[in-house]
């Protein structure tokens, strides 16, 4: 179902945020993200001169390298358009994120390594995103190894808590959608009538 019609309205700014994620062949998954904002109108820029309308205000890129186990194990990052000619700089400090883990908590993580003016508020608000990616990519893998844990308790082995649950509203402990796949984990599952 699309938004209800807009007032009249005039575009001013675009941002435009391409997400890809890569299996690789080393077992290993890329995240890029690249980040475009522009103007529909020209403004003279003290570092840059005139920036035209359309030509990008911000063109940043962000690579994040993680293994099965959502552990960051390489971040790059590069910037060609900036507002500011020191902007850049900041780039290099994003390979700090190596060593952290994808999951609860990543978010201050990524600020307590590159937060305020050790980053860029820009690359920054990607990496949540990212994130996102980096589960979506490695789905297949996952679902992969969920299957043959169920397999290994079918054996006997102690059935593992499902690492999606509670992340998210169709997730929650009390989702018709956690008691359809994880009954034994749902809030909803038949309790013993009492006696």
């Amino acid at each position: 179902m699309p938004l209800s019609a807009p007032a009249p309205r005039k575009l001013e700014h675009l941002r435009d945020i391409a997400l890809r994620g890569y299996l690789r062949e080393d077992g290993l998954v890329d995240i890029e993200a690249h980040l475009t904002d522009t103007k529909t109108y020209g403004f003279p820029s003290e570092d840059r001169g005139q920036v035209n309308p359309g030509e990008p205000i911000h063109g940043m890129w962000v690579r994040m390298t993680v293994n099965e186990e959502m552990v960051i194990v390489a971040c790059e990052a590069a910037s060609d358009h900036t507002p500011f000619a020191v902007c850049p700089g900041a780039a290099p400090n994003f390979a700090r994120l190596a060593g952290l883990t994808i999951g609860p908590g990543f978010n201050r993580a990524v600020n307590e390594r590159v937060g305020g003016v050790e980053g860029c508020t820009h690359l920054r608000e990607v990496l949540a995103q990212m994130a996102t990616v980096a589960f979506q990519t490695l789905w297949p893998i996952r679902h992969r190894r969920q299957q043959e844990q169920r397999k290994a308790e079918a054996a006997g082995a102690p059935r593992k808590r499902p690492a999606l649950l509670g992340t998210c509203f169709a997730y929650a402990p009390n989702s018709p959608v956690v008691r359809r796949k994880w009954p034994e984990w749902s809030d909803l599952a038949e309790k013993p009538a009492a006696e």
